[in-house]
């Protein structure tokens, strides 16, 4: 990546051109990513705001969860990234959300370290260049709150770097970082079980470069560390009541959906609408057919890396782990895609609810480097002209592709910038002009939906408290008890409600004869209501 050069007396570095074009297109990304997270776009939404409150919590020293407020199995890691941030600036969505664009920079970094290692200068550069780029369904999966993929992304590039610079003998502490190996495990682990397949294969090619020095110091310190990162998740589930540890829960979720529909419908979930959409090769609302075409490229593109890979460890055979290490981590790269493909397509979800669940699929972008390398090899052979006619005939094919999904990318991410950021600049600003009314004149107590109470409360600090209620105004998913135990001591909470929706009219036909006198205002698509007597029909 660069080349140290004496100035005076002192060492600097200097970077190669290909290290320096990758380094100004992730600042470009960066920036990108930075006023979009001041400006709060992708919008924010309840599930956000729940880490956003375990951050506040964390951040007044009332709470420390290990678990999300509701959801024990996710663990809150990024809440405690923000929680400094919180306690001096207060809480907001860009202050809640700037973890999250470190967390980007530094993946950023150390995939253009890994595509270096493992491929080329340049190959690298084009590797930066592809993930600058910033479609909707990229970005929210980079920089919103809602747990795991921003933070185990670099935590598992620093766990196969760490292997490759252990077989290539660049470490020179390495029982140290052989420790750290297994605290980034641990913390992942904690933070986000899908990331469990490329745990395993970083896990494996660990194995692969310091076998030997596993077996003593090295290994007592890798079981350390990750001792120490999944400490948190341990503990939680030893003091939890029957069922409720996270082993149980995530069963229980994971078994809900029903009936598994059939595998051709899965398939096509998956591989066609997720593998697009996780790549930010189609518009958040759906793939065209041109678009789902490359979920179908993209496990040959794997097939064809898997094959390099044994090719180029066969040549290698009888060489010493540092020769051998490319290929080895290739296929490692390989298999966890797989790995994360094949645990997608069996969830219901990938059938169901491909579009709201294609999210799950972004932590192939650690792959990507291995995905893109046949694509690379055969456009730099026919480019150079050493493959013969047809070989030039495939590079100029590679090449092409290569061409396409850049160009794919950035159509979708133009798109997103012409019409998404102002929708979402909309949308956020209706949420604020909610927060504010309630929190200027009140009530400061209010049932609402599920979608408007958690982000109401951290849009007005909890000023404003909120219990959620469904469309019956029964109920609903209250996350975190003592909001919904406040509102319910409320005597005379207020009601927020779509204009027109199931839940007025509920509430309409529940206040009866008191609609008359009923205090009724208009803040944007809803309607607070502010009866004199509670209305709890489930009591």
């Amino acid at each position: 990546m660069s080349t140290p050069v004496q100035q005076r007396g002192r060492w600097r570095p200097r970077l190669d051109r290909p290290a320096l074009v990758a380094l100004l297109l992730g600042l470009v990304g960066i920036a990108y990513r930075l006023v979009l997270t001041l400006l709060t776009v992708p919008v924010s939404n309840s599930d956000e705001a729940t880490f956003g409150l375990v951050s506040l919590h964390i951040a007044q020293g009332r709470h420390h969860p290990v678990f999300l407020y509701g959801q024990r199995y996710m663990g809150t890691l990024e809440s405690y990234l923000a929680a400094p941030l919180v306690a001096l600036a207060g809480p907001s969505w860009p202050v809640l959300r700037l973890p999250m664009l470190v967390l980007y920079a530094v993946f950023l970094y150390l995939i253009h370290r890994l595509s270096r290692r493992i491929g080329s200068p340049w190959f690298a550069t084009l590797v930066v260049g592809l993930l600058a780029l910033g479609p909707e369904r990229v970005v929210r999966d980079q920089l919103t709150v809602v747990g795991g993929r921003p933070e185990v992304k670099p935590a598992v590039l620093l766990m196969l770097l760490i292997a490759v610079g252990l077989a290539a003998g660049t470490i020179r502490r390495r029982r140290l970082a052989v420790g750290l190996f297994g605290l980034l495990a641990g913390l992942a682990l904690w933070s986000d079980w899908l990331i469990v397949p490329y745990l395993a294969v970083a896990g494996l090619l660990l194995v692969y470069a310091a076998r030997r020095e596993l077996l003593g110091w090295a290994g007592a310190l890798l079981l350390a560390g990750f001792a120490v990162g999944v400490a948190p998740m341990i503990r939680d589930n030893l003091v939890a009541p029957p069922g409720e540890d996270s082993l149980s829960v995530f069963r229980e979720i994971s078994t809900r959906a029903g009936p598994a529909p059939p595998w051709s419908q899965r398939l096509d979930g998956g591989l066609l609408e997720g593998i697009p959409l996780a790549g930010g090769l189609c518009p958040i609302g759906g793939c065209a057919t041109w678009q789902r075409s490359f979920g179908v490229i993209y496990p040959l593109l794997l097939v064809a890396a898997a094959v390099l890979a044994l090719v180029a460890y066969r040549r290698t055979a009888g060489r010493p782990p540092a020769d051998r290490v490319r290929p080895v981590t290739h296929l490692a790269l390989v298999a966890g895609a797989v790995l994360t493909l094949l645990s997608y397509v069996r969830s219901p979800l990938a059938a169901t609810d491909p579009l709201g669940n294609a999210r799950y699929l972004s932590v192939l972008q650690i792959s990507l480097p291995a995905a893109l390398w046949p694509l690379w090899l055969a456009a730099v052979a026919g480019w150079r002209g050493t493959a013969g006619a047809l070989g030039r005939i495939a590079g100029a094919a590679a090449a092409a592709l290569l061409a396409a999904l850049a160009a794919a990318s950035l159509a979708i991410t133009v798109l997103f910038v012409a019409t998404g950021v102002p929708a979402s600049r909309i949308e956020e600003r209706e949420a604020r002009r909610l927060a504010s009314a309630l929190r200027a004149d009140g009530p400061r107590e209010v049932y609402a939906d599920y979608w408007v109470c958690n982000r109401l409360i951290f849009n007005t600090a909890e000023d404003v408290v909120c219990g959620v209620v469904d469309g019956n105004l029964m109920p609903g998913q209250n996350r975190y008890l003592p909001y919904w135990r406040q509102v319910g001591r409320a005597a005379r909470p207020g009601y927020v409600v779509e204009a027109g929706s199931a839940a007025e009219h509920r509430l309409r036909w529940l206040l009866g004869d008191h609609l008359g006198t009923t205090p009724v205002r208009d803040v944007g698509d809803y309607r607070v209501y502010h009866p004199e007597e509670p209305v709890r029909p489930w009591r």
